[in-house]
């Protein structure tokens, strides 16, 4: 999966969210990559947050720091 349609489709999930209370949206977008994205597709998402997340939604900038690492 290309880096652009990564970003899109995590900022997709933040967007869902983003009219929940902080907390809320914060767990909601972790929980959504947990159940719903492989490993390796959380893994590239958690290594492009490590190098800067250019483009993320800030909820799955945050979120990510929720993730187990894969």
């Amino acid at each position: 999966m290309s880096v652009e349609k990564m970003v899109h489709m995590a900022n997709q999930i933040a967007l869902f969210f983003s009219g929940y209370p902080r907390e809320e949206a914060l767990a909601g977008v972790a929980d959504h990559l947990q159940k719903f994205w492989e490993a390796r597709m959380r893994r590239k998402l958690i290594d492009y947050v490590s190098a800067g997340g250019s483009g993320l939604h800030e909820l799955v900038r945050d979120a990510v720091s929720r993730l187990p690492v894969c």
